[in-house]
């Protein structure tokens, strides 16, 4: 399983690890030394690395010269902010909430996405809605 399906950018590229440019690696291994098995990708001009920590799904990405963009990391749908849950129930009443992810920036602040169907939905920490993320049909899981 891959934490592509959190990624918000529907055209990223799958990579080698030695593709991965030395600033972005020395970055991932000074804050997660631990890690071992981790999948590349690249998302416009930035790279995004997917892996577990303690059975969680977690990645993080950063740009080209390893500064930190964002930490996403898996959680229950029940941990979704009671305000994003009745949004979802309200206006996607036929559909189930199929995964659910808290993304923390570079400077601290928290959004949460909730992947509903064919769309990622995002809200702020307060569980308002913020936007939707239509996903494209060759997007893999």
């Amino acid at each position: 399983m891959s934490v592509t399906i959190f990624s918000g950018c529907a055209d990223a590229q799958k990579m080698k690890s030695s593709e991965v440019p030395a600033a972005v690696k020395s970055a991932f291994e000074k804050q997660y030394p631990d890690v071992k098995d981790v999948d590349w990708e690249k998302e416009d001009s930035n790279y995004e690395a997917g892996f577990e920590v303690n059975k969680i799904e977690t990645s993080v990405v950063y740009d080209v010269s390893g500064n930190l963009i964002e930490t996403e990391v898996e959680i229950a749908v029940s941990a979704l902010p009671q305000t994003a849950q009745d949004y979802i129930a309200k206006n996607y009443p036929k559909s189930k909430i199929s995964e659910a992810a808290k993304i923390t920036d570079a400077s601290g602040a928290i959004t949460y996405e909730a992947e509903v169907g064919e769309s990622d939905l995002i809200f702020d920490a307060n569980g308002n809605f913020v936007k939707e993320i239509k996903e494209k049909a060759d997007k893999e899981d």
